[in-house]
């Protein structure tokens, strides 16, 4: 999945749930599910992602909804094999990236 959200310090919740076309109420489960996700929450107790955050939450996608993983499974994925599945998909994002610009340059010409 190609997010796109623009180069900032920080994303608001409702920024990222449109990015990844889920519910905020989504984020906010994962949040609470996942430990690997820790917002940064301002005195109103609004939540504010970093992009470290941002790439928390792909690698969760992807491993929750794109490879149909349970929550469970999620988990246990990440804390035992965290560095091999970051690597691969660190991978399959840039190529995705390469992929997203070649059809663009291919719909300019």
């Amino acid at each position: 999945m190609h997010i796109e959200l623009p180069e900032k310090r920080y994303y608001g919740i409702g920024e990222v749930a449109k990015a990844f076309h889920v519910n905020t109420s989504l984020i906010r489960f994962w949040e609470k599910e996942f430990d690997v996700l820790k917002p940064k929450k301002n005195a109103k107790g609004n939540r504010k992602f970093t992009p470290d955050d941002i790439k928390n939450l792909k690698l969760i996608y992807h491993l929750v909804k794109e490879r149909g993983f349970t929550l469970e499974g999620a988990k246990i994925h990440l804390k035992e094999e965290k560095q091999k599945t970051l690597n691969n998909f660190e991978i399959i994002t840039k190529l995705e990236d390469v992929k997203a610009q070649l059809i663009k340059i291919k719909e300019q010409l």
